[in-house]
């Protein structure tokens, strides 16, 4: 037993970090509630309707679709790159990562994907409607990128910022703020 514990501890884990084990406990326990589960199909729906819309815009998604929270979204067929992409959307108030695809001819640094996930959003209270629209901004911003540069795309970049600001707006993370 003894060797057990000492293994156990300071071996494979540090101290009891009870902040961690209370975190874990509350993340139990929601995932317990019924409401999870409804959690959860929202944000594969709102991923799928996210990738469906990308992919009407002409955007490629490497697996063709989506059944998790997230996906990787080859920017090659727009001409543009990772690093600009995250760039551009971020001044629009749209987050995302660049992303290596497979096989990618880019550097780690430049990238010829973006990676977008929809738990964020959904947790404000997206739903489908939203992410088609975000999947329409991400589009216009993309196309924006790919006809006048990184820094010629402020037109675009102004309107889904304004688009972005009035949809948070109707999903506030909190009542009366």
């Amino acid at each position: 037993a003894k060797k057990v514990n000492s293994a156990i501890f300071p071996g494979l884990q540090g101290g009891p970090l009870m902040h961690v084990i209370a975190a874990k406990a509350v993340a139990f326990g929601e995932a317990l509630r019924p409401e999870f589960k409804l959690y959860a199909q929202q944000v594969v729906a709102n991923a799928r309707a996210l990738a469906d819309e990308l992919m009407k815009g002409g955007l490629d998604i490497v697996t063709g679709g989506t059944d998790t929270h997230l996906m990787l979204v080859d920017l090659r067929p727009k001409g543009v790159k990772g690093n600009a992409t995250e760039k551009t959307l971020g001044r629009a108030h749209i987050t995302c990562n660049k992303n290596g695809i497979p096989f990618d001819p880019e550097k780690p640094t430049v990238t010829s994907g973006v990676r977008l996930g929809t738990p964020a959003g959904t947790t404000r209270g997206f739903a489908e409607a939203e992410f088609r629209q975000i999947g329409r901004w991400i589009t216009e911003v993309v196309d924006g990128l790919a006809a006048h540069g990184e820094d010629g795309n402020s037109a675009a970049e102004t309107r889904v910022k304004a688009g972005v600001a009035d949809l948070c707006a109707r999903f506030p993370l909190y009542d009366g703020l």
